[in-house]
This record gives C-alpha cells, structure tokens and sequence, in this order.
C-alpha cells in the first residue's frame, strides 16, 4: 500500500472536505435539490474537519491529537449517515431530527401557518444520486476510509515519525 506523510494526510482531508462541501452547496443551492435535516448535519463533520486541520497548522505539536480527534469525528459521522441511509432505506424510522426545525421557534400560530406553508424535506427521500447511490451513501464510503486511515496512523503515529 502507500505511505501517505501526515502533512499529504492533512491536505487531503482538508481538500475531500471542502470538495464535499462545495458538492454539497453546489447541489442545494445551484442544482436546487433542497436538503434534509440529517443532510445538513452531515455537513458537520467536513466543516469541523477543516477548522482542526487549519489549527494544526498553527499547534503542530498536538498533531497526534488532532488525528484522533479527527479520526473520532468522521466516527461519529459515519454513525450518522448510516442511520440516514437506515431511514432512506426504511429500515429505521424517521425521528425528532428529521423534523427539528419544525418545532424549534414556533412562537405563535403565525409561525406555525408559515411552516405549514413551507416544503419540508423528509429524510427518507432520496432528491439526488449520483450512479444510482445517494449523497449518504457516499458520505459513509468516504468517512468509514477516512476513519480507518486516522485511525491506523494514530495508532502507528509513534513508529512513523
């Protein structure tokens, strides 16, 4: 296989985070396919990704930390795409974060008339794929590689410096 340096290992994972999330942007806001909940929380971990690998840079020394910490967030955001790729597939059912936004700042009937006027998204509906797969399940396939590589290298960070 081959041995990537910790510092390629940084700019590709800042670089598949910033193409995933132009992608994103490109495909709500110029192809105008709306998300859904879980589709902007699966935004998250890209975004939280790049602001470690930017603070990287400045406290180097941390490194190692950064990588697992790194290796914890695409975890958890593997995690959640797979419970919207269960939801997409209805092998779960859609919960309270499919539907957040709907009851957060209702304050009075006015705001409940014009969510109701409003087109939701229901996280069950696939409004995009790209060769026959949703976004989600892209999103898997590309943090369950970068969990397992973060993790390897975290694992063998000793031994590699």
């Amino acid at each position: 296989m081959f041995n990537l340096s910790k510092k390629n290992l940084f700019i590709a994972i800042f670089l598949i985070s910033l193409i995933a999330l132009i992608s994103a942007y490109f495909i709500e806001y110029i192809l105008g396919h709306q998300p859904c909940s879980l589709c902007l929380y699966e935004r998250i971990p890209f975004f939280l990704a790049i602001l470690i690998i930017l603070i990287n840079y400045k406290f180097n020394k941390l490194e190692k930390y950064f990588i697992l910490l790194l290796a914890i967030i695409f975890f958890i955001a593997t995690i959640l795409s797979l419970y919207h790729l269960g939801i997409e597939q209805g092998f779960i059912q859609e919960s309270l974060l499919c539907d957040l936004e709907k009851g957060a700042n209702i304050i009075d009937k006015n705001e409940i008339l014009k969510q109701l006027q409003q087109k939701s998204i229901s996280c069950k509906d696939v409004t995009f794929k790209i060769f026959g797969l949703s976004l989600t399940s892209f999103n898997i396939i590309i943090s369950l590689v970068l969990t397992i590589g973060l993790t390897k290298i975290y694992f063998g960070y000793e031994k590699n410096r």
